[in-house]
């Protein structure tokens, strides 16, 4: 003899990025959303009667029609606004839980008055790689997980087409992805003053930044060969950098179903995938060096 005992049942990890435009000024809000309701729900396991179910896709899309049309102030805000519409709406859900996790985003100060290029808060690690080999040393530096995103800016079309591509051409398009890098410095004597590494670092890192946030980008690889030139460009210290660069697609969210239009001027919601992803990869060298960082950068710490 066996009895059913408490259960819900829900959507998990829906990724949902709002965009706000505020004239050149947008503002963004990055959740993940997980909705589980629970109630009247006995059929559904005993008998597999869904007539008490509202399907797992719906609260899906609930999610993205919401942020659309309400807006996120803030998570809880948010959850509460879910929490209520699925209790009240359903007869059969007597208890809705939304759990929510935030992403931070800070806003990248760029020159003008265009405002859309962000990083992700609290994702970067430094690192560094030091070889000696009793006479000569090999420093490479780098971060990883440092995540940008510029919320317009950016294109993509004019690319090959065959009989699989399905991809649309766009003419404005969020290009977000999560750097890592490895770059070289051109120090390996000791007999020479050793580089200020930390203010080596975050000159390093912000002219990455600069160069993301100030390229058009009309592909992924075009803003990587920028960020990467802006390095080697800025002083003699650094002779290589290699650079990671994931894709991290945007989608926008099909509102037409529940009446809504998506992408108006004062913003639109989006969809984060997160894979299958593109994935970008290039070295770029200072005139006449010779490329000494491993193309694999998995393995580098």
């Amino acid at each position: 003899m066996t009895v059913l005992g408490q259960n819900q049942y829900g959507k998990s990890e829906v990724r949902v990025l709002k965009v706000t435009r505020d004239g050149a000024t947008h503002h963004v809000k990055d959740l993940n959303v997980s909705v589980a309701l629970s109630g009247d729900m006995d059929e559904v396991h005993l008998s597999g009667s869904n007539a008490h179910v509202l399907p797992t896709d719906t609260t899906k899309n609930t999610v993205f029609a919401f942020a659309k049309e309400h807006g996120i102030a803030s998570a809880e805000s948010f959850g509460i606004l879910l929490a209520r519409h699925f209790v009240t709406g359903q007869e059969a859900v007597t208890s809705a839980r939304i759990r929510i996790e935030e992403y931070a985003w800070q806003r990248i100060d760029t020159p003008g008055e265009d405002r859309h290029s962000f990083a992700r808060e609290n994702q970067e690690t430094r690192t560094a790689q030091v070889t000696f080999d009793g006479s000569g040393w090999s420093v490479l530096s780098g971060l990883k997980d440092l995540v940008l995103m510029n919320t317009t800016d950016s294109e993509f079309h004019g690319y090959v087409k065959d009989r699989y591509t399905t991809l649309p051409e766009t003419r404005d398009r969020i290009l977000a992805t999560e750097v890592n890098a490895r770059w070289r410095h051109a120090w390996c004597d000791e007999a020479e003053p050793a580089p200020d590494w930390d203010d080596s670092y975050r000159r390093t890192r912000a002219h990455l930044l600069a160069a993301f946030a100030g390229t058009y980008s009309f592909s992924l690889q075009q803003t990587l060969y920028a960020m990467g030139a802006a390095v080697i460009d800025s002083g003699p210290g650094i002779d290589e950098i290699r650079l990671s660069l994931p894709n991290k697609h945007h989608f926008l969210v099909d509102l037409d179903p529940f009446g809504l239009k998506n992408d108006t001027p004062d913003g639109a919601v989006y969809f984060a995938a997160d894979r299958p992803y593109g994935l970008i990869e290039a070295t770029v060298l200072r005139d006449g060096a010779e490329p000494a960082i491993p193309v694999d950068l998995t393995n580098l710490p």
